[in-house]
């Protein structure tokens, strides 16, 4: 009988060894911009393993790093339908959808990443996350880092505002982008992210403006020679869900991602703090000069573009956003 059991038992294990491990209950896409050395992405590969774990393989979510599914505006339109379950958005590409989103985007409204987090994480973020849940998505508490933005250009430095006027510069596809560099003279051309490296190589436009990690992860010091640091924006990204697929999870699984998004997020942001320490140097090293700039000419030519954007977002959002920048307009 012993042996009969014993017997039993290893063709049980041979079996169970054997057989294909069981299909996830919930087998969703994650869709992302930026390339595979970028911390959010590192972050947002070990939060979905989390998950995984966690839930017991039942929610399986594959991550789709630069632009494999589409670039931002075709991505954007894929969570919305369904197609793609999970999203980090910017709040730029969000302001297509959901106008207030595109709030952390005020130029010179927050000095450094610190004060945009006190902002987000508080009473600002939490009036956006409303609003973007009565479009139909998702935003799960604690927003990922993009960093401050800057400024780089091939064909000069840009030292003041004045270097500005009838400057040909890339922004990403989004109004407040776009009406922030014409108030400050320039020459605005909407192009999405994965458009950008050839734009500038073809010069179509003469420069762009973006994050440090951003500028050294795309390799645009192969195409750009000067860096400006105007710190003129901040920007993050949303972790953002399907309304419907993120409706299907129950609460236990709902719980579970947003825990891990909170964790990961917070670990993303320490890891980008860190990288943009360096990032400077090491830009420098790879030929690009570095040029500091004084932010408070730029600030005072803003003054019709923070009246005209406190009345696109109403009283209440745009106290919100003084609470913690200090009066804009």
């Amino acid at each position: 009988m012993q042996r009969a059991v014993f017997v039993a038992g290893s063709l049980a294990a041979v079996a169970a060894l054997a057989a294909p491990a069981r299909a996830a209950q919930w087998s969703y896409k994650y869709a992302h911009n930026l390339p595979v050395g970028h911390p959010l992405h590192i972050r947002t590969v070990q939060m979905w393993d989390e998950v995984r774990t966690r839930t017991g393989g039942r929610l399986d979510v594959t991550v789709f790093p630069n632009n494999q599914l589409g670039a931002d505006p075709s991505a954007l339109a894929q969570l919305r339908s369904g197609a793609i379950q999970f999203f980090t958005a910017s709040g730029g590409l969000l302001g297509a959808t959901v106008p207030i989103a595109s709030i952390e985007n005020v130029g010179f409204a927050f000095k450094d990443s610190a004060e945009a987090f006190r902002a987000i994480d508080g009473a600002l973020g939490a009036f956006v996350r409303d609003e973007i849940a009565a479009k139909g998505l998702i935003a799960l508490d604690r927003i990922w880092d993009n960093g401050m933005r800057e400024i780089t250009t091939s064909t000069k430095p840009i030292r003041s505002v004045d270097d500005l006027a009838g400057f040909k510069i890339r922004t990403p596809p989004g109004a407040l982008w776009i009406d922030l560099f014409k108030t400050l003279g320039a020459s605005p051309t909407p192009i999405a992210g994965a458009e950008l490296y050839l734009a500038l190589q073809t010069h179509i436009v003469d420069g762009q403006e973006n994050a440090l990690a951003g500028i050294e992860a795309t390799r645009l010091f192969e195409v750009q020679k000067y860096l400006s640091f105007t710190n003129h924006m901040w920007a993050g990204y949303w972790m953002l869900a399907n309304g419907d697929a993120w409706k299907s999870l129950p609460a236990d699984v709902q719980s579970v991602v947003a825990q891990a998004n909170a964790r990961y997020a917070l670990m993303q942001r320490r890891d980008l703090a860190l990288l943009n320490v360096s990032l400077a140097d090491k830009l420098h090293r790879r030929g690009m000069e570095l040029i500091a700039v004084d932010a408070r000419p730029f600030r005072d030519k803003l003054r019709p573009f923070y009246a005209k954007w406190k009345a696109e977002f109403g009283d209440r959002a745009w106290s919100l956003l003084e609470r913690y920048s200090g009066p804009l307009a």
